[in-house]
């Protein structure tokens, strides 16, 4: 597009045009899920009425032609991102289950002795699952702390010798989907890489909303969702580099994934089936190979610059508003496009529910995130999160929304 024309956009949504009883529908929780354009919906439609059929098992003419556009949304996702080979990519139903494949297949390198470092501003899918990991092999679990401004800590963790010649594995956000805050991940990969370590990212707040080159990024695996970036629900990426997915064990057991099997014994297949056991979720890739058509479409550069225009918009309009502080950067900078905050004395669900019935969706909570908010001082927050179909106007309703929220819920003297 030469030019961004945003309502140009919305026409392509249309469940933006509905109404939320006499209100409009302003939609700001797309850090949640993304709405999807009629685009998207409609090939998944006519790969279900027109191409319906199992993959790599059929060898009728719809077997090949699901087969042909499963693997065809494999080849559109990996040049989305810069992998080296479509092989790089491997589907899974979603980040969480993205970065669960790579705790329980990197833990086969771990045992006591051995450190995993995340960060306290990590979703809980990229806590748990190493948490988890570490429980299994005796490893020990680290993280970087956070600065008061939502920034991760450095220098703290330069006096901690957070990375060591123990660390293993590190696995980091690269935007924090409360916060907001865009982490330094080449920097950060270069010196995992330094003492050996193997570097995983949580890319699903990023990916939708900048050009990702994972060469440039320098990590090794990169995780990140469909329906964030305007594609089907179900459906999930694992960026690997390929000969560290080909020295992995499998995740899953099944169909697919296996080269040979004996009673006695089984071989496995190569990257990516290795990780694919079973029947695939053949038409949610279809769905978000035509995302990814559609935000090329647009242009990644394009939808980057409109975020943070819109960012920087609404972090001036919430950081006018008396009794409002915002959670992580206060400025555009480094920044996504999800902006946490709380209202003083009023609970985030109080604001969520007042706002919804002025039109406005938004999220309050822990936002999955909840040694975050403990970190910060706050039980729980409430989040907007625009995306590429936002418009100022949207973000005028919803500081006009937080202002009456506020002011229904004052004391009265």
């Amino acid at each position: 597009m030469s030019v961004y024309d945003v309502e140009k956009i919305r026409e392509d949504f249309p469940i933006l045009q509905r109404r939320v009883g006499e209100q409009p529908l302003v939609y700001l929780d797309s850090a949640n899920t993304s709405q999807k354009p009629r685009q998207v919906v409609e090939a998944v439609e006519r790969h279900y009425l027109e191409h319906n059929a199992n993959v790599a098992r059929a060898m009728h003419l719809l077997g090949a032609e699901a087969t042909e556009a499963f693997e065809g949304a494999r080849a559109k996702v990996g040049s989305f991102i810069g992998a080296a080979r479509a092989e790089e990519i491997v589907f899974t139903k979603n980040a969480s289950e993205a970065l669960n494949l790579a705790a329980n297949t990197l833990s086969s390198r771990l045992g006591p002795g051995d450190e995993v470092v995340i960060s306290v501003m990590e979703h809980h899918s990229n806590i748990v699952p190493w948490q988890m990991a570490c429980q299994r092999t005796g490893a020990t679990l680290r993280w970087f702390d956070i600065t008061d401004d939502g920034r991760l800590d450095l220098e703290k963790a330069e006096r901690e010798h957070l990375l060591n010649e123990r660390t293993k594995v590190v696995s980091l956000t690269w935007v924090s989907n409360v916060l907001g805050t865009r982490n330094p991940i080449a920097d950060i990969a270069a010196k995992a890489h330094a003492v050996g370590a193997v570097m995983v990212v949580d890319a699903s707040q990023a990916v939708p909303h900048q050009a990702t080159d994972v060469a440039a990024l320098g990590a090794d695996l990169v995780a990140f969702t469909g329906h964030k970036m305007v594609g089907p629900t179900g459906i999930g990426v694992l960026w690997g580099r390929y000969d560290l997915l080909a020295e992995l064990p499998p995740f899953l057991g099944g169909g697919e994934m296996i080269e040979i099997v004996e009673m006695e014994k089984s071989t496995y297949a190569a990257p990516p089936a290795r990780f694919e056991a079973g029947t695939p979720p053949i038409a949610q890739a279809v769905g978000l190979g035509a995302a990814v058509d559609y935000l090329q479409g647009i242009g990644m550069d394009e939808i980057a610059a409109h975020d943070d225009e819109l960012t920087g918009y609404a972090l001036d309009k919430l950081t006018s508003i008396d009794d409002l502080v915002v959670l992580g950067p206060t400025e555009a900078v480094e920044r996504g496009s999800a902006i946490s905050f709380n209202l003083k004395g009023v609970h985030p669900h109080d604001v969520m529910q007042v706002l919804d019935s002025r039109g406005v969706a938004i999220r309050g909570g822990h936002h999955c995130a909840r040694p975050l908010h403990k970190r910060l001082g706050h039980q729980s927050s409430t989040r907007a999160s625009s995306y590429l179909y936002t418009t100022k106007t949207e973000i005028d309703a919803l500081a006009d929304a937080l202002v009456y929220t506020r002011n229904y819920f004052a004391p009265r003297f």
